[in-house]
């Protein structure tokens, strides 16, 4: 009985999860999977090194994650829209546009940071886990392939993201601030 106790205890502890945050973690993978969608306000920060840009956005997703958005701010780019899902993305605009750089080889543009949280949360490869004040935190893999986007997620009590970081290569790209958050 003890070596069973203590090979559960070895593996919770290489997972890097508690049982108790893990079981938070998957209700919340299962609640955004098993809902309509979700909506939510962001607020986006891309770290280029040298430069910093921000901007906000409103986003909903569907029942498969698929996302459409409207920058809110700054006023200089508000009102623009667009989609992103796995095929790519497509943004409408007036006479205005957003031209960021790729970030992390090519994998990220700033204005799919909200998918790429909703997609990773949904599916991606949960590595650690572990309790904050108002919550839980997770560290999510979106992919596993050897150039994974590291995504590091505070989450409230009531399985709603707070925050967010995506990192590549050790290094952070992109910031999230996610306030307003609704599962549909």
């Amino acid at each position: 009985m003890k070596r069973i106790v203590w090979v559960v205890a070895l593996v919770v502890f290489l997972c890097g999860c508690g049982a108790d945050t893990l079981d938070q973690a998957m209700a919340m993978r299962t609640q955004l999977q098993s809902s309509s969608g979700c909506s939510f306000d962001a607020t986006i920060t891309a770290d280029y090194g040298d430069v910093l840009y921000e901007f906000g956005m409103q986003c909903i997703t569907d029942e498969v994650g698929n996302l459409s958005f409207t920058v809110t701010a700054p006023e200089t780019i508000a009102g623009i829209t667009g989609t992103v899902n796995d095929e790519g993305g497509k943004l409408t605009f007036d006479d205005q546009a957003l031209m960021f750089e790729l970030l992390a080889d090519g994998q990220v543009t700033p204005v799919s940071a909200p998918w790429l949280l909703i997609k990773t949360l949904r599916g991606g490869y949960l590595n650690t886990c572990s309790h904050t004040d108002n919550g839980f935190m997770v560290i999510i893999d979106d992919s596993y392939e050897d150039n994974a986007l590291q995504l590091d997620i505070w989450v409230s009590e009531d399985n709603c993201p707070l925050s967010a970081e995506i990192l590549y290569d050790g290094r952070r790209i992109v910031s999230l601030a996610v306030s307003n958050f609704t599962y549909l």
